[in-house]
């Protein structure tokens, strides 16, 4: 119990539970057991545990004095605000009743999440034999997934053994990682599931890094290569030249035989001076 020589107690300088609880208690996701878990540990690190789970040599003798109820009763208030804040809404509306105990309401959570449990396991074993790796994002995440299933089926009391758990792991990997699930299976005994999630995890970080440098190789090499269908400035440049330069011998041409029959002497170089002049003013008037 507690003494009544000081009305302080170190459980009222908890600012925030969740701190301590970082798990909300939900319906949907199931995860009863490590929340119970972490919130037994908080409070018997606090010496409030007495206030959830009553001891074991429990006296019914309230305490005598004055100051020693008021500190109980004050305690009581602070653990369940501690278990109302960890829980989700529809929990909370769920078991809230007005002047609850703390242990009233921690039995009301154990009652909601361990009735029926036959039909709960029933479930849970369904998605824990199906679950694969191919559905998750990466390894972390999908023996997270296997692992809190397991906790589940331990809620309601179907025990899932280590080697039965590292045994689903495996089971579940895709492709990449049969290697992987060889080497684990090959073990005698099966490592324990954490030992396995740490393998994949190495597995999967070394994966991730061959491929991030083959990628860079490939960008390496492609900007190595340089630009390879970009058109030669100088060798346009140089065609276009020569094609003026064609274009005028032409012209120059043309003007030259002109000119050249022009001077020629008698009655010839005057009708082909006069039959060049004509073409030119043909050229000049045709439409």
């Amino acid at each position: 119990m507690y003494t009544s020589k000081s009305s302080f107690h170190h459980a009222l300088a908890v600012s925030n539970i969740k701190n301590h609880v970082p798990i909300t208690l939900e319906m949907e996701n199931v995860q009863y057991s490590t929340w119970a878990e972490l919130f037994k540990i908080h409070a018997r690190s606090h010496r409030v545990i007495d206030h959830i789970i009553p001891p074991v040599a429990r006296t019914e003798k309230q305490p005598q004095q004055e100051e020693d109820k008021e500190l109980w009763s004050t305690l009581d208030a602070t653990v369940l605000q501690w278990l109302y804040a960890t829980i989700s809404h529809d929990l909370l509306h769920t078991i809230l009743e007005p002047d609850t105990m703390t242990m009233e309401a921690w039995n009301r959570l154990r009652d909601i999440f361990q009735d029926n449990k036959h039909s709960r396991a029933i479930t849970l074993e369904y998605d824990f034999t199906l679950v694969d790796m191919a559905d998750f994002p990466n390894v972390s995440t999908y023996c997270q997934h296997l692992k809190s299933l397991a906790d589940q089926l331990k809620n309601v009391g179907s025990l899932v053994t280590n080697d039965r758990l590292v045994l689903q792991l495996v089971s579940g990997l895709t492709e990449p990682y049969q290697g992987m699930a060889t080497l684990i299976r090959q073990r005698d005994p099966l490592p324990q599931f954490y030992q396995a999630h740490s393998m994949l995890t190495f597995e999967e970080a070394g994966r991730v890094k061959k491929a991030a440098q083959s990628s860079s190789a490939v960008l390496v090499a492609r900007s190595s290569e340089g630009p390879t269908d970009v058109p030669n400035n100088s060798s346009s440049h140089r065609h276009n030249s020569g094609g003026k330069r064609h274009h005028n011998r032409n012209n120059n041409g043309g003007r030259s035989r002109c000119s050249h029959d022009s001077h020629g002497g008698g009655r010839e170089a005057g009708n082909s001076s006069r039959g060049c002049t004509r073409q030119h003013s043909t050229a000049q008037h045709s439409p």
